[in-house]
């Protein structure tokens, strides 16, 4: 059996909050993490029928408050705190 890893926190903002219904939450993953690049994939499949997968794929993201230029470079391994950042439109 996999031995689990800390959790890391998802931070929803804007649209991203709203089609999930929430403002965050904890995901844990088996040994091993996975890439921030995948993480987009997998918070659409805990959200079906939801518009959470085209929110996702013109958001960008941020990890432990810094935000991430290139999402295949970011490996998370547990205990990050990622944030969902929604565009934004002024007037």
């Amino acid at each position: 059996m996999s031995k689990l890893q800390k959790p890391i926190t998802v931070l929803y903002f804007a649209a991203a909050s709203t089609a999930v219904g929430r403002t965050s939450e904890e995901i844990i993953f088996p040994d091993g993490g996975i890439n921030l690049s995948e993480l987009g994939a997998l918070l659409s499949l805990r959200y079906p029928g939801t518009d959470l997968g085209t929110i996702l794929s013109t958001s960008q993201w941020s990890v432990d408050l810094e935000m991430v230029d290139d999402p295949a470079m970011v490996f998370l391994k547990g205990g990050e705190e990622v944030g969902v950042i929604c565009p934004v439109s002024g007037g």
